[in-house]
């Protein structure tokens, strides 16, 4: 293995007497990381056992090499690492960042299975693609000859970010429809930055405006623009919006002021650190500072909401679950985040009502697990006589997330979907009944992972490229 870097630790007092500008002690501090944290990325790097049945990457939903870029790593070929990285994933840096590697490559490492600890994937590819970005190794993207034809993608979140990304190297124009003011979808606006810094999204989708992506953002499907002009003026229709309808609350008092959605509150804490001037944030209708919060869920949504109150100065924490720790769907890593940051689990406990207007306290009827549901999971029961009240000044609505109801906002009663509401679509094409429509991401699964739609993306891109490419030569016949 090739020699690792020496470690260089200065004592500006003892090295360095000479008065230092704030700015030089900044680089000095940089430098010092930098060295640091390629250290330990070989070192972890290094780690990797290079099996014979990589299931680390067989538990990658888009099947990156990982023991390649991990051996490049740890021998100090971090272009290569990068490359490789990049070669079938589109966001290496923020699927470093916030895939669950826990439930994904890490938890099935031979070496966590062993015993031993994980080789900390997730952190080494995060690593590896902000050093790209650093040293100018991430290219423009080369845009292919143009094809005269064109795709529309709605919803500029992870799977049509992905999609647009193959779309244009294959010389198509590209589109991207989004109801907000900036693109990224859920991960501009629906995880918080202390996860994902939203400068690490942003260059991305400059990278892709660069190779000429159009974004036509704050425009709403259905009312600013109808689907069937959009679909009338391309040769191609992607729909990417995820879902965002959320799982209401029941019970006496649960429309009291005070009670508030998740993406609500999400959306206006990163429009907050983005600069912006959020009147909900102003009033303190969604701003938990001071605020004794409940956040009623257990999934990763609901961490993301302890985690941000607990930033925005609450004066304490809980999260109502209402299974045990074991029987949670978030990631075990997040949940410790969070005790660590101060956030109280409140297991078996489920909300029966809400006292106050505005809120005041969550009526809690606590729970047993009894024998499983559907699904295999062992489901709650009331346990009767257990009413007791939380105190809650703010109460954060954390249930998951519906998909809309698309054929009729968008007046197309011929758009395929389930019983649940979701787009149908074939499985490895996307491609679903209505003539050049394709769908991929959350609003074909439900609710999912950021690394599932990009894999969608990027499947969806290639079968349009596919489709169009037959279509042209058809036309040419």
């Amino acid at each position: 293995m090739a020699k690792q870097p020496m470690l260089k630790f200065v004592n500006v007092d003892r090295d360095m007497p000479e008065k230092r500008s704030a700015e030089t002690r900044k680089e000095d501090f940089q430098e010092i990381y930098a060295e640091f944290a390629t250290a330990k990325a070989a070192e972890q790097a290094s780690r990797c056992s290079q099996c014979g049945v990589p299931y680390c990457q067989s538990h990658c939903p888009l099947h990156n090499n990982i023991p390649d870029w991990l051996r490049m790593t740890a021998t100090g070929r971090l272009q290569e690492a990068y490359e490789l990285s990049q070669s079938t994933n589109t966001f290496p840096e923020i699927c470093g960042r916030i895939c669950p590697q826990d439930r994904l490559c890490e938890g099935n490492c031979v070496i966590e299975q062993s015993g031993h600890g994980t080789v900390t994937i997730g952190a080494v590819e995060k690593y590896i693609t902000d050093t790209a970005w650093e040293q100018g190794w991430v290219e423009e993207i080369a845009v292919g000859p143009a094809t005269g034809q064109s795709a529309a993608i709605i919803g500029a979140g992870p799977g049509g970010l992905a999609a647009a990304d193959v779309l244009v190297r294959a010389g198509h124009a590209v589109t991207v429809y989004d109801r907000h003011d900036r693109a990224g979808g859920l991960l501009t606006y629906g995880i918080p930055g202390f996860k994902l810094e939203k400068d690490v999204v942003m260059r991305r989708v400059e990278l892709l405006e660069r190779a000429g992506v159009t974004f036509t953002l704050n425009t709403d499907i259905g009312k600013d623009v109808t689907f069937a002009d959009i679909h009338a003026e391309h040769d191609a229709v992607l729909i990417a919006t995820g879902v965002y309808k959320t799982r209401d609350l029941q019970g006496p008092g649960a429309g009291a002021t005070g009670i508030v959605r998740a993406i609500d509150y999400l959306t206006c804490s990163n429009k907050t650190d983005f600069g912006d001037t959020v009147a909900e944030f102003e009033s303190g209708e969604l701003n938990a500072k001071g605020k004794k919060v409940i956040v009623i869920g257990g999934g990763d949504t609901a961490m993301d909401c302890v985690r941000t109150a607990i930033r925005q100065g609450a004066t304490s924490v809980k999260c109502l679950y209402r299974r045990d720790r074991a029987n949670m769907p978030g990631s075990q890593r997040e949940t410790q985040n969070a005790e660590e940051e101060g956030v109280e689990f409140v297991w078996l406990a489920a909300p029966k009502g809400f006292t106050g207007e505005p809120v005041n306290g969550v009526i809690v009827q606590k729970m047993r697990l009894g024998a499983p549901d559907a699904s295999g999971r062992r489901s709650p029961e009331v346990i009767e006589g257990s009413d007791y009240t939380e105190e809650a000044d703010l109460v954060i609505k954390a249930l998951g997330f519906e998909p809309e109801d698309l054929p009729t906002l968008w007046d197309q009663p011929d758009l395929p979907v389930t019983r649940w509401g979701t787009v149908k679509a074939a499985f490895g094409t996307h491609q679903t009944d209505m003539d050049d429509v394709w769908a991929v991401g959350d609003i074909v699964r439900g609710a999912s992972l950021v690394v599932w739609a990009i894999r969608d993306g990027r499947e969806a891109g290639a079968n349009i490229v596919e489709t169009l490419a037959t279509k042209a030569a058809l036309a040419a016949e």
